[in-house]
């Protein structure tokens, strides 16, 4: 579906409004009052110190988890749970073993109601998108730790998705690999655009991909600050625009991990009965 077709329809737009969420084992929420507006067609990327939600704020877009507080909605409909206008990717591939590459990809189409050549035609173009047509009948062990998580991906675009949910997807992936994998996902969001919202620690993964980049506060999660991306696609993080962009987003989450510690120094020292310590352990994350 091209750009205009799925923009003119508004479908894609997802809504975070209010969204808060705690749990039993903290003392402090995991995220409190994020409110986010991805647009159809728009490439959002969340980034933020250790611990500061994003995996969470991502699990409660899809459904996985319900909030305390606030609501989601899809194209002005509330999402109460996973459905098929949502798909996710996450860093662990979670392919079958079993299966080749086209059967992963397709596992989800069985209960599509779709006829078999459907279903053939849509595995054959979800295949193409990622570049994998030559290793269709290839198993997961035969394939490259990259190879596996384009095949993920396949696996999430032959539902046809209104929007992409994908929790650090190239994480364990070694720097070329990872650069590739930027490029074939940069190339499939601009022939289809989908909206997508992707979490990373990798501040270089952020300024390459998107189109709009939101740092975190840590503990709770809170949105701290929005960069507006307007450079055009491919990206090379080694330009004077690209590195001024990184240094900025790197010294937001370092800025804020820097806050989280000093809070944690004074809290401490804190007399015995006073409010309890801020949980410091928080990162920076990766860099370029």
């Amino acid at each position: 579906m091209s750009r205009n077709s799925r923009e003119s329809s508004g479908a894609g737009e997802l809504c975070l409004v209010g969204i808060s969420k705690s749990f039993a084992d903290s003392q402090v929420p995991a995220i409190h009052d994020v409110t986010l507006n991805c647009r159809s067609g728009q490439f959002v990327v969340v980034v933020g110190p250790s611990g500061c939600g994003k995996s969470t704020l991502l699990a409660i877009a899809a459904g996985m988890i319900r909030p305390d507080n606030g609501q989601v909605l899809l194209d002005g409909r509330p999402v109460t749970g996973p459905g098929p206008d949502r798909a996710v990717v996450f860093q662990d591939h979670a392919l079958f073993p079993w299966l080749n590459a086209e059967q992963n990809v397709g596992f989800g189409l069985r209960m599509a109601g779709l006829s078999r050549s459907e279903r053939r035609d849509r595995i054959a173009e979800a295949l193409r998108a990622v570049h994998l047509s030559g290793a269709a009948k290839k198993l997961v062990h035969e394939l490259s730790g990259g190879m596996r998580q384009r095949v993920a991906i396949a696996r999430a675009l032959v539902m046809d998705p209104a929007v992409l949910l994908m929790d650090e997807p190239f994480a364990s992936l070694d720097a070329q690999t990872r650069t590739l994998a930027h490029q074939q996902l940069q190339e499939l969001w601009a022939t289809r655009r989908k909206t997508i919202l992707f979490v990373t620690h990798s501040v270089g993964e952020a300024v390459r991909l998107a189109d709009r980049i939101i740092v975190l506060h840590a503990r709770p999660g809170r949105i701290r600050r929005e960069f507006a991306v307007d450079l055009p696609h491919p990206r090379l993080l080694d330009t004077a625009e690209m590195s001024h962009l990184a240094h900025l987003v790197r010294r937001e989450i370092e800025d804020e991990v820097n806050r989280v510690n000093s809070e944690t120094a004074e809290d401490s020292w804190r007399p015995a009965g006073a409010a309890g310590p801020v949980d410091g352990s928080v990162g920076v994350g990766g860099g370029i």
